[in-house]
């Protein structure tokens, strides 16, 4: 990463951390911490490596508040509830929603929104930037949020079982039957058999 993240995350008197420690924690659960939100904007398309590296600080800085706090909570788990409360936040305000009780269907049909008015190509700048926001974004994140929804709906999909055709049949077939039917089709074949001598032999 461009961005020094211990010299981003340190607090105020980074000289009374531990070499190698943020707020008491390993440099390595902060990588995997930034690796993981990181992630998540790349799925929403953010390639502006400045502005990329920008958000994955913000929300890392607010897990840094957390974690002396919860000392007991991975730091990981940490930067993604704050990271899914950052952007909640976020499109509850754009979008003149409320965030309470959201149950992440919010965040579903406002990412749905961003990619509907192309937010990495037109307005990768106002993602997650407090507003005013210009209107011609508002007017667009609104319209596109409507139109994924409201009848939009989070779908499960349950596990059906295999169909493997005729070889469930002949797995499930017992010796008794299996003798039985190879007794019928040998009685067919010798009638063939006996149908075809005749007819050639009269």
């Amino acid at each position: 990463m461009d961005l020094s993240l211990e010299s981003a995350l340190s607090g105020s008197d980074p000289g009374a951390e531990q070499p190698g420690f943020i707020v008491g924690r390993p440099m390595e659960e902060w990588n995997a911490a930034y690796t993981k939100v990181e992630s998540y904007f790349h799925a929403l398309r953010i390639r502006n490596k400045v502005l990329l590296g920008r958000l994955v600080i913000q929300v890392l800085k607010r897990a840094m508040h957390r974690a002396t706090l919860e000392p007991q909570r991975p730091t990981t788990e940490l930067a993604a509830e704050e990271l899914d409360s950052l952007v909640t936040e976020w499109f509850a305000q754009v979008l003149q929603e409320s965030a309470a009780g959201a149950d992440h269907l919010l965040t579903t049909r406002g990412r749905l929104a961003l990619l509907i008015v192309d937010m990495p190509g037109k307005w990768q700048d106002q993602f997650l930037r407090p507003g005013p926001w210009p209107e011609a974004f508002v007017k667009a994140m609104r319209e596109a949020y409507l139109r994924a929804g409201p009848d939009f709906q989070l779908s499960k999909m349950t596990p059906r079982p295999l169909d493997l055709g005729p070889i469930t049949t002949l797995t499930s077939l017992s010796l008794g039957s299996f003798r039985k039917m190879a007794f019928v089709w040998t009685l067919f074949g010798l009638l063939l058999v006996a149908i075809f001598v005749w007819m050639h032999w009269r």
